[in-house]
């Protein structure tokens, strides 16, 4: 494995959060001494986890500290005894003041213990909400920008694509062929782009119905009276790829075809036709 496989391993993320195995931080701690590249990614990465986690911080409200505070007291209050009503007996023996010091001090260093042992507890809870809230953010945070990435992918493609056919379009040698609906198919419109020196030729489907399955558009120009093929229409190729390579033709049709084409057009299927 080399440096940029295990950099996207995710072997550094799992470091910086805590999730790597006692092995998996070794092994990593070892390759930093001796590897630039990862030391520099891990660098870069512990910054950025810094970074989301100021923007992602939660701001405690003001009145936390009360809060806690109100809990202890409360939690005091339970857990205190009832204290029984002390009958003095009279004895010649006086209680010795240093052994009530002493067990005032014990009773004072227990509640002592409570209230930290209590306050800790709360503590305990708020930084882990606080840290389950943050790892929610950051997944949600990483699939929004995945989401983003794949959205800015489509809108870049997309934009390619159009260019491609402002190109063909924006060609002062391509000839303009619209071919109009016939009359079982009157709102059917394509258009034929002849390059009238390559003699290349591209289809803009404008409102054709989508093919069935099994089907397909096939484009045929007129020579001499006689339909020769012009090739096979699909999506991918409108306005982007030549279809064939006609060389003189009188007009143009389009006809609906079993999928990969036919010798001759089944003229009861056809949808469009344009003379030139």
């Amino acid at each position: 494995m080399n440096s940029k496989e295990y950099i996207s391993s995710g072997i550094l993320e799992s470091y910086i959060l805590g999730h790597a195995s006692p092995e998996e931080a070794g092994i990593l701690e070892c390759v930093m001494k001796n590897n630039t590249e990862v030391r520099e990614a891990f660098e870069e990465a512990q910054k950025t986890f810094e970074m989301l986690a100021t923007a992602q911080a939660v701001t405690p409200p003001n009145d936390l500290k009360s809060k806690i505070w109100d809990r202890i007291q409360q939690q005091e209050k339970v857990e205190l005894p009832v204290e029984k009503p002390i009958i003095p007996i009279q004895t010649n023996v006086q209680q010795s003041p240093v052994k009530t010091e002493i067990q005032e001090t014990k009773s004072e260093k227990k509640g002592n213990w409570r209230n930290f042992a209590i306050a800790a507890s709360l503590l305990f809870l708020i930084s882990t909400g606080a840290n389950l809230y943050w790892m929610n953010s950051q997944s949600e945070l990483k699939e929004e920008m995945a989401n983003m990435k794949n959205e800015n992918q489509s809108k870049n493609l997309a934009m390619q694509n159009m260019q491609q056919k402002l190109d063909v379009v924006a060609n002062p040698d391509m000839k303009k062929i619209v071919l109009a609906g016939v009359e079982k198919h009157p709102e059917a419109k394509a258009t034929v782009l002849w390059d009238v020196n390559s003699k290349d030729v591209y289809l803009s489907v404008n409102n054709l119905p989508k093919a069935p399955e099994g089907m397909q558009y096939q484009l045929w120009a007129i020579e001499d009276g006689k339909p020769v093929s012009a090739g096979m229409y699909s999506e991918d190729k409108d306005m982007k790829i030549a279809l064939a390579n006609i060389t003189k033709a009188q007009a143009f049709a389009i006809t609906l075809e079993k999928k990969g084409g036919s010798e001759a057009p089944t003229m009861e299927n056809m949808y469009v036709m344009g003379g030139v």
